[in-house]
């Protein structure tokens, strides 16, 4: 399997995973086949598969989402359903993305027992600095699946929009942060 398709189906980005393999930190044996090509040795990846279950974290950022939030929690359930996974745990909170006060979030990432972590957005599991927790996991054999990756196909934009956040929240309190970053970044693209 080419590094792509693996960090695709870890919920990892493809640059982060080419930057792990460059840096030697990537989880599991691969090897350079080409100039462009590397390749993951496929046999080490069923022991990074998560062996006992999954867990499903669901969150949104104020109280009057508490509707999408239960319709997170039943997509994840569903997923896990068709998929055939068992659900060890379910984790569904009212809480900011911007920060770690989120006890539930907490509380999951500190269990050793938990192997894979199971959100619909990246968005959903934080705002900022997501890739650094998913490396830090990874590193234990752990691992964070995003289940619709499409929000921010560009690093740049997603870079963009990280910022933009992070001056809402300055400006505006962290609660419509990252509405508002979106909602600029609408606008910035519909003015281009």
């Amino acid at each position: 399997m080419n590094l792509t398709e693996w960090a695709r189906t870890r919920g990892v980005h493809p640059q982060t995973a080419y930057r792990w393999f460059r840096e030697g930190t990537l989880p599991v044996p691969a090897q350079r086949v080409g100039a462009r090509t590397i390749l993951v040795n496929v046999d080490a990846n069923t022991a990074f598969r998560a062996v006992g279950g999954v867990d499903l974290y669901a969150r949104v950022s104020s109280r009057d989402q508490k509707g999408d939030l239960e319709r997170q929690v039943a997509r994840l359930s569903v997923w896990a359903a068709k998929g055939g996974h068992r659900v060890v745990r379910v984790e569904a909170e009212i809480a900011s993305g911007m920060n770690g006060c989120r006890p539930k979030a907490r509380r999951m990432l500190a269990d050793r027992h938990v192997t894979c972590v199971v959100v619909e957005l990246r968005g959903r599991f934080g705002r900022m600095n997501v890739e650094l927790v998913e490396a830090a996991l990874c590193a234990t054999g752990r691992r964070v699946l995003v289940l619709d990756d499409g929000e921010v196909e560009d690093d740049l934009v997603g870079d963009m929009v990280e910022v933009l956040t992070s001056f809402c929240a300055r400006l505006y309190g962290r609660g419509s942060a990252w509405n508002r970053a979106r909602r600029a970044m609408e606008a910035a693209a519909g003015h281009g």
